[in-house]
């Protein structure tokens, strides 16, 4: 079990992180701030040792990832109609930010974990590839894809890079 010390670091270095990528794949809040809780609790309780700091982050991203999808996979998340909390909460960004956010978030899961590592976390290829478990090429035609699908949604003027 880690200290309280270990978990508040954890917790200020990682919140944004977690929080981000439960909201792109609950859409919702209430659920997000669960999920928030238990991927914290779970590293409070944990007793990995982790080799360097990057090795913690990829940690907390698969944890987080994994707590997503079981909770999207659980009987109560298949018998509630979910709130669309997110689009609600956009409301305050820029036309087009809202459109980008929601062709983003109506890609189909991998491609969207694949965009968000890339975009917003910064990972390379390779990393990524680590973290979910895929070869290197995989993740380069996942990104290639999606953002062949974000172009169309968008009308084609979206960023190649």
């Amino acid at each position: 079990m880690r200290s309280e010390q270990e978990v508040n670091r954890a917790i200020e270095q990682y919140a944004d992180t977690v929080r981000r990528l439960c909201m792109i794949h609950l859409k919702n809040y209430a659920d997000t701030e669960d999920i928030f809780q238990n991927v914290f609790l779970k590293y409070a309780l944990s007793e990995t040792a982790f080799e360097s700091e990057e090795h913690e982050r990829a940690w907390m991203i698969r944890v987080t990832l994994n707590a997503c999808k079981d909770f999207l996979k659980s009987f109560f998340r298949r018998h509630t109609v979910p709130l669309s909390a997110l689009t609600e909460q956009a409301e305050h960004l820029p036309e087009d930010h809202r459109d980008v956010l929601e062709a983003v978030l109506s890609l189909p899961a991998k491609y969207r974990d694949a965009v968000y590592l890339y975009y917003y976390e910064e990972y390379t290829a390779a990393q990524i590839g680590d973290i979910l478990g895929k070869n290197v090429n995989t993740v380069y035609t996942l990104l290639a894809r999606a953002r062949k699908i974000l172009r169309e949604k968008l009308g084609g003027d979206t960023y190649e890079g």
